[in-house]
């Protein structure tokens, strides 16, 4: 996928809630780097609050939540949330782990983008951000 921008797609990793399983967040980083964008990687156990503020901070592209501990019906909403708030309507909110299918169609409904179960094919997710970047931050 073409970046239209004029710079690294800058996309934003986080591990939000008391969830300490990060290998799969940072095999993601390390994916998205290879791909050729900037990442954030937040660490473990953030709040809501702090990777919306991060994300302003850092003037991301993306943010990617990765959530194995089953709150990704508490953590997704919420994230959204404060993004409309703060008028991050053309930030991309993305993620995976582990998210039975009903649940994602839900989140999906919320505003929520395409989430992704373990297995996927990192080029597959890069593919994803790249896409949704060039089709609503063409600026």
């Amino acid at each position: 996928m073409v970046n239209p921008l004029k710079r690294p797609l800058r996309v934003l990793v986080a591990k939000v809630g008391l969830d300490g399983h990060d290998r799969g967040a940072k095999v993601i980083a390390a994916a998205l780097r290879d791909a050729g964008m900037e990442v954030i990687y937040t660490g473990l156990r953030q709040t809501p609050e702090m990777v919306v503020s991060a994300a302003l901070q850092e003037d991301v592209d993306a943010i990617g939540i990765s959530i194995l501990s089953g709150a990704h019906m508490t953590v997704f909403p919420r994230i959204i949330s404060l993004m409309k708030e703060k008028g991050m309507d053309d930030v991309l909110l993305t993620g995976g782990g582990i998210i039975p299918d009903t649940d994602m169609q839900a989140l999906q409904q919320l505003g929520v983008g395409k989430l992704f179960p373990p297995g996927t094919h990192t080029q597959e997710i890069a593919n994803y951000i790249s896409g949704w970047v060039a089709e609503h931050r063409n600026f």
